[in-house]
């Protein structure tokens, strides 16, 4: 029977043990803090999100085209605060329209999401419909070239996909879109 057992594997060394113990332990701890640091670097991402300045933003459709989604996450907002209620509206109508009807043809907009309603003579109230637009700027160009500029784009934060390095910043010529604190409310024009 003796013989078996000094047949058998022999015992782990003590130093060779306690080195094992250590690599395990060293291991460890990297694995732990490198998860800490992945963890805390997902927060502050989730803690600032994309903002476009409407004080610099030129309206050149690229929020449009250069998004990850499908459909824009920029939607065109109406600050009503600062709206004439026009009705010749520079980013309803597009320029030189022969009568002002609600004919495609006449409409800056190419997905038809502005809805125009009469308020009083010669008063109309115009709002957004979130679902169609596209983020294509046209009738924020128009509402800013012949109007008082209440027409603007912004980043709709539920949603944006909050890239780490946002497509459309990434191709914006004014640097329009910049990352900003959660906490800080949306830039609004006017």
């Amino acid at each position: 029977m003796s013989d078996n057992i000094k047949n058998s594997k022999s015992p782990i060394e003590r130093r060779k043990f306690f080195k094992m113990v250590g690599s395990v332990m060293a291991g460890g701890s990297i694995l732990a803090a490198s998860g800490f640091l992945l963890n805390r670097s997902k927060n502050l991402q989730a803690s600032y999100y994309w903002q476009i300045d409407p004080e610099k933003c030129t309206q050149c459709g690229k929020c449009e085209t250069h998004c990850v989604l499908p459909v824009s996450a920029v939607k065109c907002f109406h600050a009503n605060k600062v709206c004439g209620y026009c009705d010749l509206c520079g980013g309803y109508y597009r320029s030189n329209v022969k009568d002002l009807n609600t004919a495609a043809e006449n409409l800056m907009c190419p997905t038809g999401a502005i809805e125009r309603k009469f308020v009083e003579d010669p008063y109309f109230e115009y709002s957004i419909i979130e679902d169609l637009c596209v983020g294509c700027g046209k009738c924020v160009k128009g509402c800013t070239s012949f109007g008082n500029g209440s027409l603007y784009l912004q980043i709709k934060r539920d949603l944006c996909t909050d890239c780490n390095e946002c497509a459309i910043a990434k191709v914006c010529p004014s640097q329009a879109i910049t990352r900003v604190p959660i906490e800080q409310a949306y830039k609004l024009k006017g």
